[in-house]
């Protein structure tokens, strides 16, 4: 991931993310390892000045799944903790 030019890779294939799903990949990368709950993430990614539902950020992490893991119903880098949130490992 390049932050500051706002593009990211998987191999060889560049990444079509939108500016939310690089924002939360971004959010997940700079927390990997920690559990980061569905509060956290919609004030960092979305802010407090917006009201989207914990399911915008299950959508969200689903279509980033889809782009970023080898096998979306299998993940292995972006992690759901029951009753927590998510995690990222690389």
């Amino acid at each position: 991931m390049n932050f500051k030019k706002h593009i990211g890779s998987k191999g060889k294939k560049t990444l079509s993310l939108t500016a939310k799903e690089f924002d939360l990949l971004k959010l997940f990368i700079c927390h990997e390892g920690e559990v980061v709950n569905r509060d956290t993430i919609l004030n960092e990614v979305w802010g407090y000045d917006k009201f989207p539902t914990t399911r915008t950020v299950d959508t969200f992490v689903h279509n980033l799944r889809q782009k970023i893991e080898d096998n979306p119903a299998k993940p292995v880098h972006l992690i759901t903790v029951p009753w927590s949130g998510y995690k990222f490992q690389k």
